[in-house]
């Protein structure tokens, strides 16, 4: 039998929480292992009881969600953070992803497609809702940050990288490259260093950023 993939949701509207827990509990291959209603429990729980995933709303009481998956990051690394929010500004779904958030998703998305994107997250991938995508990106070419020189990365690790920022698992770069999945994960941990970042959703960001690889496209 697979294990279920654990979830803390946080949240202030009581509502909104108990609705996502009937909506993934129902779904099946899903375990609600907390709810809350603020930042700072969001934390306290997710040290506490290690999910897989926390979904986190923006605007909460004590710690903001964008605090609260900064400080996720920290007392709990194997915690993947989905930023579920009514918030549409590039700007704060650009903080989320630096903060640490593995997705951001619109509260008006399907119920597929947060299915969807939690199940993404949890294999290792980043999500980003079409329309949140397209703003990200469309602030990605525009340029947030002055670029660097090419020789930062090694060919091969900007072809890994490239291959990340269009949302390849290690697995997929692995089989294009002709690389072993290791030797993927090991350039990915030496890229992540070499730009100062904790995970793949703020590589591909500095990435962009920086024109050390082209922009995604959003089909």
């Amino acid at each position: 039998m697979q294990t279920p993939i654990t979830i803390l949701i946080a949240d202030d509207h009581t509502i909104f929480r108990q609705g996502l827990r009937e909506l993934l509990e129902r779904k099946g291959g899903f375990h609600v292992v907390a709810e809350v209603s603020d930042g700072l429990a969001a934390v306290a729980q997710a040290r506490e009881q290690r999910p897989h995933i926390a979904l986190l709303d923006i605007s909460m009481p004590g710690l903001t969600g964008i605090e609260a998956a900064r400080q996720i990051a920290n007392v709990s690394p194997d915690t993947r953070t989905v930023v579920l929010t009514m918030h549409r500004d590039e700007r704060t779904v650009l903080e989320a992803l630096r903060a640490g958030a593995n997705a951001y998703l619109l509260k008006d998305a399907d119920a597929s497609e947060l299915i969807e994107a939690i199940q993404v997250v949890h294999r290792g991938e980043a999500a980003l809702a079409g329309s949140a995508a397209a703003r990200v990106l469309d602030m990605l070419r525009r340029g947030d940050s002055a670029p660097v020189s090419a020789d930062l990365l090694t060919p091969r690790e900007r072809d890994i990288l490239a291959l990340v920022a269009q949302g390849d698992d290690n697995r997929a770069i692995a089989l294009k490259l002709s690389l072993s999945e290791k030797t993927v994960g090991n350039r990915l941990s030496e890229i992540f260093q070499k730009l100062g970042v904790n995970n793949r959703t703020q590589a591909a960001i500095v990435a962009v950023q920086r024109g050390l690889v082209p922009p995604p496209e959003v089909i």
